[in-house]
């Protein structure tokens, strides 16, 4: 019988045969008997969540993506903490039947609300390896086989998005936490060019002076103030939400010398415009400042001939964030953080101790470029994604959710009453009413009808409903269902 652990004892010491014998084969009998426990554990557990995951993914094309279920509802078919043990496949099965309900769609091809996509086959399933293997994918030599895979990955990464291949790459858990890595790793250069030992903390340090866009992300707002770092002082933006040069000039003239950290967007989050990077960059570097690029799904446009024009200049950059679980397609969790210069990154990520730092790696740690030094196995994920599509995949997933996206505009915008506010240049779609009572009341019906997800928003003042096409899944007819949801509610919202 296989087993998960090493079954036998070790062989007990010599002993008289008549004395020794029967304990030893009643020990060995209990032993073989946990391990047949053992393994019948783990195949009804993985059993049970392979047939609840194959009617989860079978049901996306038609079911609602709005949950059934509320918290409260949830939460009242969950008792209370058991006194004894329940066998793992039961568990699982509880877990399926108490959860589902509460389930929206994101995985959906007709969930169009936040920037969520879904999950594509080859990472669901690498996902799974990594949970089963459950290797603590820190350092080299204790975890070669997912390490080699993750530094696969970086490598793949850097070249689908033709950033620098030099770049340094870490697996964080979200786009916040890539946002908080390079604005770290850029607070800690800066300092340095400046003289000051971060040993000795931030207080009393040199002044850090941060500029961003007026439309800059709620992420790496946080991240800023997990750095420790000040409020950004907010640059103008055009209509699209994107830096004005001549802004960025001005702000930069007006403190010559300063230590700054230029943040920019591949992606804003209404419009899905990319800041003027070819311009932005050389004006920042010409005066010193570390430039990290917020690219969370818009960094994708890279990655397509036709579209990589609107992110000109972004290899010039310092770091650069991304969510893998955006555009990619990759399960929760996976951040992405890239980062020019090696060494400055490894010099704010590392940690240093005696039992982790002697284990003969020529390479830097994994633990190095990421926040964590415990920490699942999420960039293999990512070479997952990246092996079953090819270069030839990713072109044509960025192109099509792209397509999908242009499509959905056209369509809603030849709505009566209904004004796309953004051009489509990704996959993002503003769209406006003549008020915004209307604005809202439109969102709230789509959402209880429940064929499709938008989410409402404002920008440039006014209440707007935002579609975004993430989702690998998403289709010509999903486009279509999304187009008429909006149809029926705006007409059930009339007068």
């Amino acid at each position: 019988m296989a087993c998960g652990r090493w079954c036998r004892l070790p062989p007990p010491k010599p002993r008289p045969f008549a004395l020794s014998m029967r304990p030893f084969v009643r020990r060995a009998h209990a032993s073989t008997m946990e391990c047949m426990a053992e393994e019948r554990d783990y195949r009804d557990a993985l059993n049970a969540a392979r047939d609840h995951a194959l009617e989860w993914t079978a049901s996306l094309p038609e079911r609602p993506v709005t949950p059934r279920a509320g918290i409260d509802e949830i939460s009242a078919t969950i008792g209370d903490f058991p006194d004894g043990p329940t066998p793992a496949g039961e568990v699982v099965e509880e877990l399926a039947r108490i959860v589902e309900p509460g389930l929206a769609g994101h995985s959906s091809g007709r969930f169009f609300g936040f920037v969520i996509g879904g999950a594509q086959p080859a990472a669901i399933g690498a996902d799974w390896l990594v949970a089963a293997w459950d290797q603590n994918s820190a350092m080299l030599p204790t975890t070669p086989g997912t390490s080699g895979v993750e530094l696969a990955a970086a490598r793949w990464l850097l070249e689908a998005l033709d950033l620098p291949r030099e770049s340094s790459v870490g697996f964080v858990t979200g786009g916040q936490m890539a946002n908080y890595t390079g604005i770290v790793v850029g607070r800690d250069e800066l300092l340095r060019r400046a003289g000051w030992d971060m040993a000795r903390g931030l207080q009393g340090g040199p002044r850090i002076r941060v500029l961003a866009g007026a439309e800059l992300h709620s992420t790496a707002e946080q991240a800023l103030r997990y750095a420790g770092l000040p409020e950004a002082e907010l640059l103008d933006v055009d209509d699209a939400g994107t830096v004005r040069p001549e802004a960025l000039a001005s702000a930069l003239a007006a403190e010559p010398g300063v230590p700054t950290l230029l943040l920019l967007q591949a992606g804003n989050i209404h419009s899905g415009a990319s800041d003027p990077f070819a311009t932005l960059i050389p004006l920042a570097h010409a005066h010193g400042a570390w430039v990290h690029v917020d690219g969370a799904f818009g960094l994708w446009k890279a990655a397509s001939p036709s579209l990589r024009p609107l992110v000109e200049g972004v290899e010039l950059a310092d770091s650069w964030a991304t969510d893998a679980h955006k555009t990619l397609n990759v399960p929760y969790d996976s951040g992405v953080i890239m980062v020019r210069d090696a060494g400055a990154h490894r010099a704010a990520m590392s940690v240093h101790a005696p039992y982790i730092d002697d284990f003969g790696a020529d390479a830097a740690a994994p633990y190095e470029y990421v926040p964590e030094l415990s920490r699942r196995a999420r960039g293999v994920p990512v070479w997952a994604a990246l092996r079953a599509m090819g270069r030839s995949g990713v072109i044509d997933l960025v192109d099509r959710l792209h397509a999908h996206a242009v499509a959905l505009a056209d369509g809603i915008g030849a709505i009566p009453g209904v004004e796309i506010l953004n051009d489509v240049v990704f996959t993002q779609v503003a769209i406006g009413f003549d008020s915004d009572a209307r604005a809202r009341a439109v969102a709230d019906a789509v959402l209880a009808e429940g064929d499709v997800w938008m989410s409402g928003s404002q920008w440039h003042g006014r209440d707007i409903l935002r579609a975004s096409v993430s989702n690998w899944r998403t289709g010509p007819e999903d486009v279509e269902r999304g187009i008429a949801a909006v149809r029926r509610a705006v007409e059930a919202t009339a007068g």
